[in-house]
Parts: structure tokens; C-alpha cells; sequence
């Protein structure tokens, strides 16, 4: 819109009109997808030494130890030397014990930050490291095809993946063919999740029938548990009640950058564009504003909106929103099921974003 925009009633307070989530359908080009794959900037300056280690949970502590040690022990040989050794027709010797370690821990103990501080401290060129979450590992194979994905990342030093999770038996053996495949390249891995790896896809599928898969993600890996309460309410407010309609849509004409939609629209909108390229669809915005916040009516819908608050996580969008408060997205039915971890991860950083977007209002 052009400039001298007013909301309905009022003064004109923005010289243009918010944009709309909804009306974006952006295009993501394979290369893009394997050039982020890099820390989001939230941990853009993240380091060990910048990882506050509760003096309660001593397993903080030795979780920057063990994984300041494992950064170190990348800085010789990498993965390239492996894949030009089968150039002249010698395979590599299979590694001995994990070529991995493993996060594990509840919402809010830093496991990304550290995740990301081993990345900054691999002694490695950023185009030999990459670091996705685990749903943009798994949209990286059905963007370029598996073969080509295996091609691309075993000459990495290092793969890190963040919220490791196995929803769908595809999955299951899909990420334990590519690890597979990496590992004997001789490419490092590091993951996080809230599940320790022997028990990955327990509750959600018949995970008897993909033991040997599982089992053999188990073995790539060494367990680093790590306790906390969720540093998210370490000393923190509770989270702002929702808005009126009214407070949002002044804050989204009040805020340059900002995008105003209607919940239940935008959940609509959510389904007809690829998760992989939700990170697109908020480039530029600088808050997401919401009104008429409800109960997500279903599973599928519940899932984009997960990955959705990711994006908006990574890249420090506030969130300001009327209706509903956060923590009643889900049903009982969906906190208790099979997907309750991306529920309770998506209402903590919801939460979160909620809270930043507390300064928008009464500008």
C-alpha cells in the first residue's frame, strides 16, 4: 500500500501498511537450502565461553568440556581425505566407536547454544561444516535427491543437526542411510534432541519393526545428557497475555518490517507452501503480528506451525498476538501423543517471542 495508511477509525500512524504472510509464496533454490545450512542468527555469536553453566547441573560443565575437546579433535584430516582415498581404490577403515555425540536434555538447557559453539569451534572453513535442524537435513534430501545430498556433505568435516527427531518410519531409515553414508566418509556428527538416541521413535511408531535402524543411529553416537530447567523461565517473567485485536493491528501499522495476519488464515496459508521454505517466508519480517489466535484444529496443521516457530525462533522475530494465549495451541489430546515434544518446544519459543514483542505495543 501506499503511503498515509490508516487503520479503521484511527489516525494514520505508519507511512505503509504491514505485509501479509499470507500473501507470500516463496521460491527456494536448491544451492540456498545447502548455503544456510549454518547456525540461524540467534547463534550467530554464540560460544563456549559464552554458555552460562548452571553451578547446580554439573553436567553442563562437562558438556563444554567434552565438546570443546571433540572441536579440537576435528582440526586434522577431514572428511575429503577419505573420499579421495576411495579415488584410488582404497576404502577407509570404518571408524571405531561413535563418530558422534549426542545432546540430550530438556527445553531450554542450551543445547543449541552449544550445538552452535561446536560449530564456531570446529577448526574447519564454513563450507566444510553444516549445521540444519533435522527437518531441514531431511528437506535437503528431497530437495537434491539422496545420492546428491551424500555428494554434497562428505566433504564436511562436520554435520551437526539440531532437534533430532524420528515422526515417520520413512524417516527412520532414511536419516540412518545418510548417517551411514556420511560416517564412512569420515564426516563428524553431532545432534541434539529431548530423546536419547536408543529411544528415538518410541511412542509415535511401531519401533520394534525399525529396531536395526534405530540401533544403528544408536551407534554413531555418544550420549551427553545434559539437566536444567528451561532457561526460558530462569528468572523471567510469565508470559504477556494475548492483545486485543485493536493493540495488534496498531503495533503491525506502527512497526516497519512488521506482518499482520489472521491466525486461522495463515494456518490455512501454511499448507500450501513447503516448510522448507518457511525460513523464506519471513525474510525482512521483523515482527509477526497475529490476531484471533485458536486452538489448532489438527495434527497436520499443528506440525507447520512447529516448524514455522522454529524459523521465527532462529531468527528473533517477536511475536505479538490476540485470542488465545500460546500454551492453549494444542489439545490434551496432541501434549499427550506421540508429537508432544515439538508441541512443548513450539509453546516454549512461542513464549519466548512472545515476551519480545512486549516493547511493540504503545509505539
Amino acid at each position: 500500500m501506499s503511503s498515509s495508511t490508516a487503520v479503521p477509525g484511527q489516525s494514520p500512524i505508519a507511512e505503509t501498511a504491514p505485509q501479509s504472510l499470507c500473501a507470500l509464496e516463496p521460491r527456494v533454490p536448491a544451492d540456498r537450502l545447502v548455503a544456510e545450512m549454518v547456525p540461524p542468527p540467534r547463534f550467530d555469536s554464540v560460544r563456549f565461553d559464552t554458555y552460562v553453566p548452571d553451578p547446580n547441573q554439573p553436567s553442563q560443565t562437562e558438556a563444554v568440556q567434552v565438546l570443546s575437546s571433540f572441536a579440537a579433535g576435528l582440526g586434522g584430516a577431514h572428511a575429503i581425505g577419505s573420499a579421495r582415498r576411495r579415488w584410488f581404490g582404497k576404502k577407509p577403515a570404518a571408524p571405531t566407536g561413535p563418530r558422534g555425540v549426542y545432546l540430550d536434555g530438556g527445553y531450554g538447557v542450551g543445547k543449541t547454544h552449544l550445538l552452535a559453539s561446536l560449530w564456531h569451534a570446529t577448526p574447519a572453513a564454513p563450507s566444510l561444516k553444516a549445521f540444519g535442524t533435522f527437518v531441514e537435513l531431511t528437506n535437503l534430501v528431497g530437495a537434491l535427491g539422496f545420492q546428491q545430498t551424500v555428494q554434497t556433505l562428505s566433504g564436511h568435516r562436520l554435520l551437526c543437526i539440531d532437534e533430532f527427531e524420528l515422526d515417520d518410519p520413512g524417516d527412520t531409515v532414511l536419516v540412518s542411510s545418510l548417517l551411514g553414508r556420511l560416517v564412512e566418509a569420515g564426516v563428524a556428527l553431532a545432534a541434539t534432541s529431548n530423546t536419547l538416541p536408543g529411544k528415538l521413535g518410541e511412542g509415535r511408531f511401531a519401533a520394534a519393526d525399525f529396531l536395526r535402524e534405530i540401533q544403528g543411529l544408536s551407534s554413531h553416537f555418544r550420549p551427553l545428557r545434559i539437566d536444567g530447567e528451561d532457561y526460558r523461565h530462569r528468572g523471567l517473567p510469565e508470559a504477556p497475555p494475548p492483545y486485543s485485536d485493536d493493540q495488534v493491528t496498531r503495533a503491525a501499522y506502527a512497526t516497519a518490517g512488521a506482518s499482520l495476519d489472521d491466525f486461522p488464515a495463515l494456518l490455512g496459508h501454511l499448507a500450501k507452501v513447503h516448510p522448507s521454505r518457511y525460513g523464506a517466508l519471513t525474510d525482512g519480517i521483523t515482527a509477526v503480528c497475529l490476531t484471533d489466535v485458536q486452538p489448532v484444529p489438527d495434527q497436520s496443521t499443528a506440525l507447520r506451525l512447529v516448524v514455522l516457530a522454529d524459523r521465527l525462533y532462529d531468527r528473533e522475530v517477536p511475536v505479538l498476538a490476540s485470542g488465545l494465549p500460546f500454551d492453549r495451541l494444542f489439545s490434551d489430546e496432541m501434549l499427550n501423543g506421540g508429537y508432544r515434544k515439538k508441541y512443548f518446544r513450539a509453546i516454549s519459543r512461542l513464549t519466548a517471542l512472545a515476551r519480545d514483542a512486549k516493547g511493540l505495543v504503545g509505539q
